[in-house]
């Protein structure tokens, strides 16, 4: 699970700079959102990090629904 978190944050960090501050804040979530997928089963450290990544882009909004083709339907 660390080795993922790891991985998660290093690739987080190459996307944007960011103040210490936020990565910090960053890495506080999402431990506390892989640690949840962990103790509910997920073992693979790739799918953690998909999922870890995926966590950080919704919560700062660099995930664009609409630019990736979400049309509320």
């Amino acid at each position: 699970m660390d080795a993922a978190i790891d991985r998660i944050m290093q690739t987080y960090d190459l996307l944007a700079n960011r103040t210490s501050a936020a990565s910090a804040e960053a890495r506080e979530k999402v431990t506390n959102y892989v640690r949840t997928l962990f103790e509910a089963g997920e073992k693979d450290a790739h799918r953690l990090t998909v999922y870890g990544l995926t966590y950080l882009r919704q919560l700062d909004g660099s995930v664009d629904q609409v630019k990736a083709g979400y049309t509320g339907l």
